[in-house]
């Protein structure tokens, strides 16, 4: 299985682009962040013309996760157990969930697509929800490894949060005053790692960035950050054959502001086609 995570930043405005990657890097699953689109405004068709199934969940032009497989996307979800809900002045446990996660099972892998909450500033309330969003997280990721410790599970996605200093190269964004780099964010990262996931693209590509804000040079100055993760459980970590982040993604006519991270999965099975691995 080659499986992409990629914050495509409007799946409407680059959907030609998108699908131009999957296919020429014969992609077999695609998790998708910042769609920005209702579910009926997705364009389930061109996937589908490119031999991709589709499940997509959205709620408005904000925020917005999709799954995209060659293989038949099973046991759909769109929230994880005690994941939190956010509007701009409504407090308590009964805040309006966002369409931030997606969780499937494809060919026996639960795959999650997840926009963690940007935080916005560390005194501002989306700081405290984003936190709170990736305790519920962990305690799922937790929970259901402990139940099941052989599942090739897989956490991917913008997480919002470059965990060690070598993943920043933005000079606007400064330890201690900014987020996606303030203790208590890393902190949660390293959280989740111990409730039974890790980093499987970092041992193979240890250096590079995923993500350039359009804004002062920031990509040909190569100041970016490493945000976008695929976490996977020890049985996923097991099955790694390599891992690419495809820095040429963010060049071009209208590029995201980050580009795609893959893995190749191999289970052990017999081979199907002569891809060449990828390092």
């Amino acid at each position: 299985m080659r499986l992409a995570t990629w914050n495509v930043n409007s799946i409407r405005a680059r959907v030609d682009r998108i699908l131009g990657f999957a296919v020429r890097e014969h992609i077999d699953v695609l998790a998708m962040q910042e769609i920005k689109c209702k579910v009926e405004q997705f364009p389930y068709e061109l996937f589908e013309e490119a031999g991709y199934h589709v499940e997509a969940h959205g709620f408005s032009q904000w925020n917005g996760v999709a799954i995209a497989s060659r293989a038949p996307i099973e046991n759909v979800r769109t929230a994880f157990p005690g994941m939190p809900g956010f509007a701009k002045g409504h407090n308590g446990p009964d805040a309006p969930q966002e369409a931030r996660a997606m969780g499937a099972t494809i060919e026996g892998v639960e795959v999650w697509s997840l926009y963690v909450p940007n935080g916005r500033t560390l005194q501002d309330p989306h700081y405290f929800y984003k936190l709170d969003w990736l305790a519920a997280l962990t305690g799922y990721t937790r929970e259901t490894l402990e139940a099941n410790p052989d599942l090739p599970l897989a956490l991917v996605g913008d997480f919002n949060i470059a965990p060690t200093d070598a993943d920043n190269g933005d000079p606007a964004v400064v330890p201690g005053f900014s987020t996606h780099v303030s203790p208590p964010e890393r902190e949660a990262f390293a959280a989740l790692e111990a409730a039974g996931v890790s980093d499987v693209v970092r041992p193979l590509v240890p250096t590079g960035y995923t993500y350039w804000d359009y804004k002062q040079l920031r990509f040909p100055r190569n100041q970016g950050m490493r945000i976008d993760f695929i976490l996977g459980s020890k049985a996923l970590a097991d099955a790694v054959a390599g891992a690419q982040i495809y820095r040429d993604e963010r060049k071009g006519e209208a590029p995201s502001d980050h580009v795609p991270v893959v893995v190749d999965l191999d289970f052990g099975g017999p081979d199907d086609d002569d891809r060449p691995m990828i390092f």
